[in-house]
Parts: C-alpha cells; sequence; structure tokens
C-alpha cells in the first residue's frame, strides 16, 4: 500500500523476484486492457482520465479472477489493492473462499512533494495520459481520504510494516525484506 508514486511497482517487481511469487497490480492490468481497447480498458480510461478510481466492483472482479490462477499458489503480492474499506472487506472475503489468511501488509511511506515531483517525472517518461498534474492531486486527495485510514485497520490486526520508500531502490527493498522478516517471524 502507499499514495501513488511511493514506488509501490518497483518494490513490488522486486519483491516479486526476491521471492519467486507473482506481482499482481492492477494498474498493470487497467494499462493493458486500455492499450488493448477493450470494454474494460475504455472505462478505466474514462475514470483515470479525470483522475478518478475504477468502480469497486469491476477491481474486486477483476482481482477474484487473478487469484484463481495456478500461477499464485506459492504466494503474491498485491500492488494497489485494497484501497479502500470496502476492497478490504472484498479481499477478506476472496481469501476466506480460497482458504488462505493474509500474511502482511506493506505501506511505503512518502513526502506529498516528492510524491508529486516522482508522478510529473514518471508522466513525462512514459507519456502518461492519466498523470497529469490535476489528476495526480486528486489521487493523493482519494488516498488520503480512502485508502490511508486502511493502515490503522491492518496495524490493529497486527499485519503492518511501514516502510520509508525514500532512497535508492535497493535500499527500500532492503529495509521492506527486513521488515517483512520481522513481521512473519
Amino acid at each position: 500500500m502507499g499514495p501513488q508514486g511511493a514506488g509501490k511497482g518497483t518494490q513490488a517487481a522486486r519483491l516479486a523476484e526476491v521471492f519467486g511469487i507473482p506481482a499482481i497490480s492492477t494498474g498493470d492490468i487497467f494499462r493493458a486492457n486500455i492499450k488493448g481497447g477493450t470494454e474494460l480498458g475504455r472505462l478505466a480510461q474514462e475514470y483515470s482520465a479525470k483522475g478518478e478510481l475504477v468502480p469497486d466492483e469491476v477491481t474486486d472482479s477483476m482481482v477474484r479472477d487473478r487469484l484463481g490462477e495456478d500461477d499464485v499458489q506459492a504466494g503474491f503480492l498485491l500492488d494497489g489493492y485494497p484501497r479502500n474499506a470496502h476492497q478490504v472487506e472484498a479481499l477478506d472475503g476472496i481469501l476466506t473462499d480460497l482458504g488462505w489468511d493474509l500474511d502482511g501488509v506493506i505501506e511505503l511511506t512518502a513526502d506529498r512533494d516528492e510524491l508529486l515531483a516522482r508522478i510529473a517525472k514518471r508522466a513525462e517518461i512514459e507519456g502518461r495520459e492519466d498523470d497529469t498534474p490535476d489528476a495526480i492531486a486528486r489521487r493523493l486527495d482519494i488516498y488520503d481520504a480512502e485508502t490511508a485510514p486502511l493502515t490503522a485497520a491492518y496495524a490493529a490486526r497486527d499485519l503492518l510494516v511501514q516502510v520509508d520508500g525514500i532512497g535508492e531502490i535497493t535500499d527500500v527493498t532492503d529495509r521492506i525484506v527486513a521488515g517483512l522478516a520481522q513481521q512473519l517471524g
């Protein structure tokens, strides 16, 4: 978990490699559908172009389907999901249906000015339409209002590992791995 620009995608890919598990990014799935011109892609693009998030029901179904695939049997890492209280409940239900427990939740933290600078650079490099200054500010506001409060719930379950997302990529990865090692015992 963490706001846009905190490094979730970068760290998810690194952690997937370290642990030999798939990183499941709702953002990547949405972008692939947008590029492919699918109905879901058009819907996702409509929302993201306005700086809004794709409706929960669409996202929940997509995650449920993805967690039903064979490559997640040894474990998985979710990148950008859950992002609100509804999705926490949906994920709890999905995991219960599959007979799995959540092992831990990583929250990458970063200063808002650093996030804005990172996302602006990403937009320049990748040419992403959804990373306009207004859209960025809107997504960060949505994160503050809807996603950030979830960390308290995960902390109450003794699942939360908070990690500073600022610094060299390898240093952040090392901090995450150390935090997870402590979390998992």
